[in-house]
């Protein structure tokens, strides 16, 4: 493949991003909830957050009993249900009881764990702050150190998988921009003014644990020259206040 042509402003090659934007609203993450045909987009969309988060600190409920619970009428709810087990966030089980019509029970699946809070910052930070107690700077060295080499693996096997033997710098960069950007880090790569190919990283998926060690960073720096060439060159780094974590691979031209 042939190198992108960069306009005066250093064009960018953009790679699109795999996760879409999410909001949060009652402690409940927008990304996985569905648009219903014909319901007003953000009535539903809090109908659907309110059923997520009654079904998950109550447990099975009818719908019936949700309706009565959110104030809503029960044809709505129903419609709500439907389109949230359609997306595999709620599923339903069967009550008989007596010769009356069977009753249905909603509760949310596994598949919704996503959608509601998560504390992995909080885990990430703590587990570091653990591991410094136990071992101090040197073990957590090694313990990137490791996390570089099983991210290296799987990266290799990727690229493997997606490009010819002896592909081209322009190549790999391209690709590994791909599989970074899948990884949550929004990357892309271009060819700037001096012929230099960079690869830019426009989000720090680790921003927190970035700030709490430079191991992180490092290891990260140290893996793109295992990948790319002992002439990777960082620079500009997030977690020291820039926009953008940007890499230089080769020499920039004369």
């Amino acid at each position: 493949m042939p190198a992108p042509q960069a306009s005066s402003d250093g064009a960018t090659a953009r790679v699109p991003g795999r996760a879409s934007e999410e909001t949060r609203s009652n402690g409940l993450r927008d990304g996985g909830l569905v648009a219903t045909p014909g319901a007003t987009g953000a009535a539903a969309s809090t109908l659907r957050r309110s059923i997520l988060l009654h079904l998950r600190q109550a447990g099975p409920t009818s719908p019936d009993a949700l309706a009565g619970a959110l104030g809503a009428s029960r044809t709505g709810v129903l419609q709500q249900l439907h389109a949230l087990e359609a997306a595999s966030l709620v599923c339903h089980t069967t009550e008989r009881h007596g010769v009356g019509r069977p009753r249905h029970l909603y509760d949310v699946t596994p598949d919704a764990q996503g959608l509601f809070p998560a504390d992995y910052d909080g885990l990430a930070a703590g587990l570091l702050a653990a591991i410094s107690e136990v071992g101090g700077p040197d073990l957590i060295e090694d313990v990137f150190a490791a996390r570089r080499r099983q991210i290296g693996h799987r990266i290799r096997q990727s690229l493997a998988s997606r490009l010819p033997a002896g592909a081209d710098l322009v190549d790999r960069v391209r690709e590994l921009a791909v599989l970074q950007d899948e990884a949550g880090y929004l990357a892309d790569w271009y060819v700037g003014e001096d012929g230099a190919v960079r690869l830019r990283e426009n989000n720090c998926a680790i921003y927190h644990v970035a700030r709490g060690t430079s191991a992180a960073c490092d290891a990260e720096l140290q893996l793109f020259r295992e990948l790319l060439g002992e002439d990777v060159i960082r620079e500009s780094h997030i977690a020291s206040g820039d926009r953008c974590c940007t890499y230089r691979i080769g020499s920039a031209r004369d």
